[in-house]
């Protein structure tokens, strides 16, 4: 399955947009609920993607990656980022605890994308004629980039969400003295890719979501490795 520049880029330009500012709007919706106005009150509390879209890591960042992956051959992994929701943690009420709830939710929005998109599969498969394959293949795409998102942001690593997790769940001194390092977290990622290691810490959870999506999806996993294999290579 041989797809050009256009078709991939028609066949991702919803999922990412989606997987990547819901993601934020989760961030800002949770925060409310948790006594932090913030982003609401710069409307970011909702649904509309435009309100999320950051001209460099919505846009252009994901069309680099698709035109330089046309262009030098092979598999890659899409990935951008939205404008982040802003959120002030002092005002939470319990600061501590409900960071971890502020922080999980953007990475809980991916899954629940992705379960979507594994029915959007489901739908295609049914429907069984010239849309069908459309459908299924942007199907593909939005589990694939939930489940990047969804195992990147979980990553124990100061500024991601993972990194907000664990400084909810250590000990008070401890908590502090790792958050310390967030300055220095970009790095660490970029080290982290260059040395190689970053695709096996994202293994195991994004195994997790292409199983259960897969299932959702109603095909088997090796084939929705196929479909994957087909829009990023």
């Amino acid at each position: 399955m041989e797809l050009n520049l256009i078709q991939k880029i028609s066949i991702w330009v919803i999922p990412v947009i989606f997987a990547i500012t819901l993601h934020e709007a989760a961030h800002g919706y949770i925060a409310r609920f948790f006594g932090d106005k913030s982003a609401w009150m710069l409307g970011r509390v909702t649904l509309n993607p435009l309100k999320h879209i950051d001209p460099v890591g919505t846009i252009l960042v994901p069309l680099t990656i698709l035109l330089m992956a046309k262009l030098l051959g092979g598999g890659f992994i899409l990935f951008g980022w939205a404008k982040p929701v802003p959120v002030n943690f002092s005002a939470l009420r319990n600061p501590k605890q409900d960071m971890l709830w502020v922080a999980l939710a953007g990475p809980m929005a991916n899954l629940l994308m992705a379960i979507a998109w594994g029915f959007v599969i489901h739908l295609g498969v049914l429907v069984g004629d010239s849309y069908s394959q459309p459908l299924v293949l942007m199907g593909a795409a939005g589990i694939f980039i939930n489940a990047v998102l969804m195992a990147l942001n979980l990553l124990p690593l100061p500024p991601l969400d993972g990194g907000r997790i664990m400084v909810s769940l250590l000990p008070g001194p401890l908590a502090w003295r790792f958050a310390s390092i967030e300055p220095y977290g970009f790095y660490i990622l970029i080290l982290l890719i260059v040395l190689g290691v970053l695709n096996t810490l994202l293994a195991p959870i994004m195994s997790f979501v292409l199983m259960l999506t897969s299932a959702i999806a109603g095909i088997n996993t090796s084939d929705l490795l196929f479909l994957i294999q087909a829009i990023t290579n």
